[in-house]
């Protein structure tokens, strides 16, 4: 497999279509108007990757108000995402499967590694569509909430 770029800050995000775990169809395009948090962790039901959504679902209501929609992407597939979410208690999140084609919005982004699944990957994308943030962490740190807050507090 060969490996696309990395998107950078100030490219346009490619539209893609996903389900969620409730097998509803997420498309970027539809969120025109607001920003929208892609936060790609490695695959579900590791201890960092349930902490990363984890957190992400403690924070809905503050994403709200600074009218962003936070989604979780792995490659893991709708039934497995399903029950990580029933399992992690997440009922504002939708947590995204890039299953199939196998990590294709993942390669898209220039995020799929060769071991098959994304790198642990934070991206802001604003009201037009154009990546504003972008943050590749270690596969086992934990991203920093907070950081992403402030970043989307400072974008507003």
């Amino acid at each position: 497999m060969k490996q696309k770029k990395c998107i950078q800050a100030g490219e346009k995000a490619e539209d893609f279509t996903l389900h969620d775990q409730d097998k509803k169809e997420f498309t970027l395009s539809k969120y025109k108007g607001k920003r929208v948090l892609l936060s790609f962790h490695p695959l579900a039901w590791t201890p960092v990757c349930a902490d990363q959504m984890k957190s992400l679902e403690k924070h809905w209501k503050t994403f709200e108000e600074l009218n962003t929609v936070a989604v979780g992407m792995s490659v893991d597939s709708v039934p497995s995402k399903k029950a990580w979410a029933k399992t992690l208690d997440v009922q504002h999140i939708k947590f995204l499967s890039d299953f199939w084609p196998h990590g294709a919005v993942a390669q898209q982004f220039g995020l799929l590694r060769e071991e098959g699944f994304s790198e642990r990957t934070n991206i802001i994308i604003n009201e037009d569509g154009l990546i504003e943030y972008l943050q590749i962490y270690k596969i086992s740190e934990l991203p920093d909430i907070d950081e992403i807050l402030t970043v989307l507090k400072t974008l507003s």
